[in-house]
């Protein structure tokens, strides 16, 4: 008999829960979260074994990806709608929640999320790892700059080379001060050397990658964001549609529509925050710093006048991103005014 299972994951512990076609408890109990335990115990009390689902977490690129490569037929399901499901417990645990996962992978009452590459998340950590570091040295330079007005010190406007240098100038022959600021501005210094570290990495990757140097070739666009969009969105045959991109990361409209009420929100703010983050950056860098002058930078400009700067770099964000993708697809580079084709 056909048999279905899922899994609810910790950090110590899966809690397994495998049922037959009917609907009938056949095994429940846990496990260590280790891929090569769980496949054995999968096997061991559901040889004709369906299907598995997870949900999205930490653990699941490592666990999806090591018990595909095991043959387990193993699904992600999207938290998001599953939690729709496991909220209705009136009493929580990982046993419960793993049973009602079972039914919802028994009946395809599920959305499958699609679990990214080692490869892709690399990139994805590298990006990170610099963004994080990139608020330290920022709130660094805060701090150096807020002990220095409260001597009544001004650190100026300047950043880099030139911020250092103008620090090193004030606290000079100020002992009490240099006491203090001496030891941030080296913590500073260290930690913009890491920056440069991953920047290096990241150059040589979007140089070598034929994709990030396509999407280069967009205005606004640099290696972060190449890079970035790149591991996000992995391979553009993962949308069927360019303007679902959009609504991937979460720059499209929220909408809640019951009965006489139909409002449109903000955006949904949904998927990866960073990159959304890099496309509004790049959104804005194509508004006011880049010259050269293209439809999307007309339209930008028209709404910006109409709805003001932010709520129009979002909406080029978008538009940035539908474009990207559809470059991506076709293979070709940025068209400053593209011609329509019938």
């Amino acid at each position: 008999m056909p048999q279905y299972a899922a899994l609810d994951v910790s950090n110590e512990e899966t809690a397994i829960h495998i049922i037959n076609e009917t609907g009938a408890v056949v095994w429940q109990g846990k496990r260590a979260s280790d891929p090569d335990v769980l496949t054995t115990t999968l096997r061991r009390y559901a040889p004709d074994l369906v299907r598995v689902g997870l949900e999205t977490g930490p653990l699941t690129p490592w666990l999806y990806h090591t018990c595909k490569a095991l043959g387990l037929p193993i699904v992600c399901l999207d938290a998001r709608h599953a939690r729709a499901a496991t909220a209705l417990q009136r009493n929580k645990t990982d046993a419960r929640d793993a049973a009602t996962l079972a039914q919802l992978v028994r009946m395809g009452w599920y959305r499958e999320a699609r679990v990214k590459s080692y490869a892709a998340h690399a990139v994805r950590h590298l990006v990170g790892a610099r963004a994080q570091l990139m608020g330290v040295a920022i709130d660094l330079s805060n701090q150096i700059r807020s002990t220095l007005k409260t001597f009544g010190l001004m650190a100026g406007k300047g950043a880099g080379r030139a911020f250092e240098n103008r620090v090193t100038e004030l606290i000079e022959a100020r002992s009490t001060i240099a006491a203090i600021v001496e030891p941030l501005l080296a913590a500073w210094r260290a930690v913009r050397g890491q920056i440069g570290v991953l920047d290096r990495r990241l150059i040589a990757l979007a140089k070598g990658d034929a994709t990030c140097r396509l999407l280069m070739t967009c205005p606004g666009f640099g290696v972060i964001v190449a890079t970035s969009f790149a591991a996000a969105i992995e391979a553009p045959e993962h949308f069927r549609h360019s303007r679902s991109v959009g609504a991937y990361l979460g720059l499209t409209p929220a909408r809640h529509q019951s009965g006489e009420v139909d409002r449109t929100g903000g955006i949904s703010r949904r998927g990866d925050r960073l990159m959304r983050t890099y496309l509004f950056e790049a959104a804005a860098s194509l508004l006011v710093r880049v010259r050269e002058d293209s439809a999307l930078k007309t339209c930008g400009r028209a709404l910006v006048e109409r709805l003001g700067f932010k709520h129009a770099a979002v909406a080029v964000a978008r538009k940035l991103a539908v474009v990207l993708h559809a470059m991506w697809r076709a293979g070709t580079p940025f068209q400053p005014w593209p011609v329509a084709t019938a």
